[in-house]
């Protein structure tokens, strides 16, 4: 498969979009992508499994990651893509192919930028964390990780949406005595006992903290419940699968230890966790960056691989095309608009016609 470079980012949007590249089948669009790039010979190509990296190296004072996944959810009877007067329809469009033709388009028209740029096209993103080429890169070339500032492209209704929130889930666990239902008062139930522990969920209060002029609002939820032995007998073990959302001014272990304070009484277990990001808007290179696009910025409420970068210690914030309401959709779209718009502000930003 052949990409050219040179269209417009609407028309390149679609031609990524007919290369089908669902999450383990990244190979095709990889190696068009590698092969598109390494065409020019401004830039440094490197290829890590199905990610591709290319650099620029002007000896600027900053460097500023620009990232996008190259993967997708399944396909639903949505290839391949179509155009109306407005839109863009098809798998991965918003989710994130818009936001990847973007830096693509950036990466082969400009030459010559007012900061170094590292291109950063990766697969695996829509899976399990142990095969995101993020996860992957970050762990054996950190190096090729490290800038002043990161943008993921990921859908943002084409406004900044800074850092992200953290997630965790815990594992509520209440006990009891197993007997016949016939005899109920010689046993406890243990799902009877669970009736605190939503209790406590339904009078929760979740903190609205302010980080950087931005309000985050976090979030508590039972969102699983396991129980029972048979319909005659009292179940001695309930399990409530919690999720609890909460804001980049946390970690992990703190969030953790606030869910054992809600469930205080009740035994408790991690079982799945992922580190909020700061959204980082008082760094210069981050400052500029949000000028430049508008001075508008939102809180991410979901969690995205800005949280990544936020680890190495980089700042990040997501800006994409399309409403990320509409990734994983059957009629999953982008406007063409935003396309545009998104790649105009990124040209002004990099000194396009300074």
């Amino acid at each position: 498969m052949h990409l050219d470079l040179t269209v417009d980012a609407a028309q390149l949007t679609e031609d990524l979009v007919n290369i089908e590249s669902v999450s383990g089948n990244e190979q095709k669009i990889a190696d068009a992508i590698e092969t598109a790039l390494r065409g020019l010979d401004h830039l440094e190509v490197q290829r890590f499994g199905q990610t591709v990296v290319a650099r620029t190296r002007q000896g600027r004072a900053e460097r500023v990651v620009i990232a996008g996944h190259i993967d997708t959810v399944p396909l639903n009877a949505n290839l391949p893509a179509r155009r109306d007067a407005e839109n863009l329809h098809g798998l991965g469009t918003c989710d994130m192919k818009a936001g990847v033709a973007i830096a693509l388009k950036l990466a082969a028209t400009m030459p010559v930028t007012n900061r170094d740029i590292t291109y950063l096209f990766y697969e695996c993103e829509e899976v399990e964390a142990e095969r995101n080429g993020l996860q992957l890169l970050a762990e054996s070339n950190p190096d090729l990780l490290q800038a002043d500032f990161a943008i993921l492209m990921e859908p943002s209704d084409a406004v900044v949406e800074a850092g992200c929130q953290g997630t965790l889930r815990v594992d509520v666990r209440t006990t009891g005595v197993r007997a016949h239902s016939a005899r109920s008062w010689t046993g406890v139930n243990a799902i009877h006992a669970a009736g605190e522990v939503l209790a406590r969920l339904n009078a929760y209060e979740a903190r609205r903290p302010v980080i950087d002029g931005l309000e985050y609002h976090e979030g508590l939820n039972a969102v699983y419940i396991s129980g029972g032995v048979a319909g005659n007998v009292l179940p001695d073990e309930c399990v409530v699968s919690v999720n609890h959302r909460f804001a980049p001014d946390r970690s992990v272990e703190e969030a953790y230890a606030h869910m054992r304070e809600v469930f205080d009484g009740f035994e408790i277990e991690l079982s799945d966790s992922a580190p909020a990001a700061m959204p980082g808007l008082s760094v210069p290179a981050a400052a500029a960056f949000l000028e430049a696009v508008g001075g508008t910025a939102n809180p991410k409420f979901g969690w995205t691989d800005v949280a990544r970068f936020s680890a190495l210690g980089v700042p990040a914030v997501n800006f994409g095309p399309g409403d990320p309401h509409l990734a994983h959709k059957q009629d999953e779209f982008v406007p063409l608009a935003h396309i545009a718009t998104v790649e105009r502000q990124l040209r002004s930003w990099l000194g396009e016609g300074t």
